[in-house]
């Protein structure tokens, strides 16, 4: 095996790894990145799924009966502790998986319906799509996922409406626009990056604001109103596209301008 020295008077050795792993694994946080093993050879870790932690395995369990009760009782104390009760947890055990009560059920309720998101993805031929098409199919099928437990959706809206979990709003948001990005194969690295993730959240905001008071048949109104936010989104790049040649010969001619003022060359 190949080991690696660090300086100082007590030095330790460590093995030089490389981590082969696909990265649309990764990027879908399809399973933890763990180095098990180590071939000499090739000096090679594999990867091993990770055994799911005692309070990840309480919190699946607590959020599988907390749904239930969010859509009557709301995203409540009640509900977390009728759900624990149902679960057969402690409160010990409770405590330990959600510290915070129900507030920490956000995170779990929203990384289930990603992971949905991302299989039923996985079952579309998205290559042969256009890539509005693709985004509309991404936040479809997260609806449709969450479509059981819709109450609790709203209910999970409605308790982060509150000016103090405005952050963590947002967080959960950029991170389901992301992972939609992310999965379609996005690779911007520049202010476009940003620009696609603000914006779909933008769209996937009003469009659960929408889903929430949709009791048409198939939710039909919603991806109506789907099509019609992605329309909007479609004519402002448009726009920006017309002005980017404007743009810049603006900036061309402020450069002429200030070779001729500064005599510059």
């Amino acid at each position: 095996m190949n080991f690696a020295r660090t300086n100082g008077p007590e030095a330790r050795q460590r093995p030089q790894v490389r981590v082969l792993a696909k990265a649309g694994e990764i990027a879908k946080r399809r399973a933890p990145v763990h180095a098990g093993s180590v071939d000499g050879g090739v000096r090679r870790a594999y990867l091993f799924p990770m055994p799911d932690a005692p309070s990840t395995r309480f919190r699946a369990r607590i959020l599988d009966a907390f749904t239930d009760h969010a859509a009557q009782l709301g995203w409540t104390d009640a509900a977390f502790q009728a759900a624990v009760k149902d679960a057969g947890l402690t409160a010990g055990e409770a405590a330990l998986a959600c510290p915070r009560g129900p507030v920490d059920l956000f995170d779990a309720f929203a990384e289930r319906a990603d992971n949905a998101m991302v299989r039923a993805l996985d079952d579309l031929d998205l290559p042969s799509m256009r890539y509005t098409q693709r985004v509309k199919a991404a936040v479809q099928v997260r609806l449709q996922a969450q479509a059981p437990y819709k109450q609790a959706a709203r209910a999970m809206s409605r308790s982060l409406a509150r000016p103090t979990r405005t952050p963590e709003a947002a967080r959960l948001l950029w991170r389901t626009a992301d992972r939609i990005w992310r999965t379609l194969g996005d690779t911007s690295t520049d202010e476009n990056f940003y620009s696609k993730r603000a914006i779909l959240s933008g769209v996937l905001a009003s469009t659960y604001a929408r889903w929430f008071n949709d009791d048409s048949a198939d939710h039909e109104a919603t991806w109506v109103f789907l099509d019609a936010r992605l329309a909007n989104v479609m004519q402002f790049e448009k726009f920006k596209a017309r002005l980017k040649p404007l743009s810049e010969g603006v900036q061309s001619a402020v450069g002429i301008a200030a070779r001729f003022r500064y005599g510059g060359r």
